[in-house]
């Protein structure tokens, strides 16, 4: 099954599901609330214990598992795996009843500090119906992941108000970039300013790693967004939030400018992109045309839908299925520069 395919039997399925009770109430003294009145999740520090867990597609090599393993070990944590982290059905990591329940019980359980989703894939969209917001938010805990991770990341905030944390997911690289990059946000907290590293290799001028402006500006908002086709298939669904005044990041993989080009339209025809105050681009990873009569270039796609806006805007961010990436608090208040090709945090993002 694809991509494409996988989207449709999917929509059908959250169309028959019951819905779990999330109603927002007002949430316990304890917890910590942004300025937009989101939830922060509380601290982390080495020694915790972190839940690992697969929420979307089956981890198809045992090994890669040990090795998630020992990468959160490696980072000063003890490690805690679902109950069913290493079951399958089909290209499923389990049943959905089954990896919904690791995802809620992780969050309840006191001795887990924060969530690390194995591997994206697909298949995440299917327990979004199944997960406990309202015990969630009663629980706030970092998430951690990318790609397929995006259902997870949107639901949370739209139905829990929970800030989660777009970046690499247990079985990815752990590479000296990305290790920085989660001690800086998730041990010593920092207000990250977010850069493209930049390597020339011996090149007289960079070639790598480069931004490049659609419109100029800054702007301020709270963040959102992640993989596009996940993104766009919550479409007309509860658990994606609302667009307005956000400052929206995107990333795919191996989708052709002219699927990009459809996915796009869909923000459009939904009101989205009107409503949105900045835009970052991160990597399309081998999302190069196939045969026909030729295609639009993301240059020309985001000319068409970006551009007419008249907000700041670049592409060209660490964002996506590539090895260095930023970790970005989704739901969190930031600031863009399209001309420096930056995202700066304006408020801490765990709980003081």
């Amino acid at each position: 099954m694809d991509k494409r395919q996988f989207l449709k039997s999917s929509a059908a399925a959250l169309s028959v599901l019951p819905l779990v009770g999330c109603s927002l109430t007002a949430q316990a003294a304890s917890t910590t609330l942004t300025t937009n009145g989101r939830i922060l999740p509380k601290r982390l520090q080495k020694g915790d214990t972190v839940g690992l867990i697969a929420s979307s597609a089956a981890v198809a090599d045992q090994e890669d598992l040990v090795i998630a393993t020992e990468v959160l070990q490696a980072l000063g944590f003890n490690v805690k795996a679902g109950r069913f982290y290493t079951e399958r059905h089909g290209h499923l990591a389990g049943r959905d009843a089954d990896r919904a329940s690791d995802l809620n019980a992780m969050f309840a359980d006191p001795e887990v500090k924060a969530i690390i989703c194995a591997r994206g894939g697909s298949g995440a969209a299917r327990i979004l119906p199944l997960l406990d917001y309202e015990m969630i938010r009663r629980n706030p805990k970092p998430l951690l992941g990318y790609s397929d991770i995006t259902a997870l990341h949107n639901a949370l905030l739209a139905k829990a108000g929970l800030v989660s944390f777009h970046g690499p997911n247990g079985i990815g690289s752990w590479n000296a970039f990305n290790v920085d990059q989660f001690e800086r946000v998730f041990f010593q907290q920092e207000l990250l300013t977010y850069q493209n590293e930049q390597e020339s290799k011996g090149e007289l001028v960079n070639r790598e790693n480069r931004t490049r402006v659609i419109t100029p500006g800054k702007a301020q908002g709270e963040l959102m967004g992640g993989n596009l086709t996940v993104l766009t298939s919550l479409a007309g669904t509860p658990y994606l939030p609302d667009f307005q005044d956000k400052i929206l990041f995107l990333e795919d993989i191996e989708e052709q400018p002219y699927r990009i080009d459809r996915m796009m339209s869909t923000l459009k025809l939904m009101g989205a992109l009107d409503k949105i105050k900045g835009f970052v681009f991160g990597d399309c990873n081998r999302c190069t045309p196939g045969n026909g009569w030729g295609s639009l270039t993301l240059d020309e796609i985001f000319a068409d839908f970006i551009k007419p806006l008249g907000i700041p805007a670049y592409r060209g961010a660490m964002i996506g299925h590539i090895p260095k990436q930023f970790i970005l608090p989704v739901g969190a208040k930031v600031e863009m520069d399209a001309n420096a090709g930056t995202l700066r945090l304006l408020e801490p993002v765990f709980q003081r």
